[in-house]
């Protein structure tokens, strides 16, 4: 099955949004009977939202379920099924409502994850920041279908409404800053999600797979 990676490469950058990452690279010889060579090894130092990220309930103090990078069951995690809403909103146009979400759902949303693109082509630093955002009705539809992993390239306003609080007191985890969404054309795939296995972690850098027909 082809491949398309949802998860953008962790830089060596800093911005004002803790996505912060430190790459220091450290050269070391080694001199052996059979050969020299040397070998390549990294010091890193990165905030839990560097690069794409997910946030597991826990990430919510009060919501914290027990659940984290290290003991979150891998089979919610690895090629589950996802259906996929593509929608094409426009920098600054608001709200993105239930009914536009199944609209534009073109299968049946059973459980497993969900994938929303809704800036078409667009990444989400390519619009003003928190300018386009999932409506209350919007939060209380995707809840309903029983998903327990949303990728998307929206979620809150600039007044924080509550999206993020909604979805994981429902045990809904959740995928920051993917990019490529556009190359998704098919109404279902499967998604796999790998952070790395930290204990109490709850929010981290990941890697986002989509696998196509």
């Amino acid at each position: 099955m082809p491949l398309i990676e949802l998860s953008m490469p962790v830089t060596d950058s800093q911005d004002k949004r803790n996505r912060v990452c430190r790459i220091e690279n450290k050269q070391l010889p080694v001199d052996t009977a059979g050969a020299r060579y040397t070998g390549m090894i990294y010091d890193f130092e990165f905030g839990s939202m560097a690069g794409t990220y997910v946030d597991f309930p826990g990430h919510i103090k009060e919501l914290n379920d027990g659940k984290d990078a290290a003991n979150y069951p891998l089979e919610k995690l690895f090629r589950i099924d996802a259906a996929v809403i593509r929608l094409d909103k426009p920098d600054r146009s608001g709200e993105v409502t239930a009914e536009e979400l199944k609209q534009a759902c073109e299968t049946e949303v059973e459980g497993g994850a969900l994938i929303v693109n809704a800036l078409g082509g667009r990444r989400y630093d390519a619009i003003e920041e928190r300018s386009v955002y999932f409506s209350h009705d919007a939060i209380g539809w995707i809840v309903s279908t029983g998903i327990h992993l949303i990728v998307s390239d929206i979620y809150e306003s600039k007044a924080i409404h509550g999206v993020f609080y909604r979805f994981f007191e429902n045990g809904i985890s959740t995928v920051c800053l993917p990019v490529n969404m556009h190359l998704l054309t098919q109404p279902k795939v499967k998604l796999t999600v790998l952070p790395l296995p930290f204990p109490n972690v709850t929010q981290l850098p990941c890697r986002v797979i989509a696998e196509t027909e």
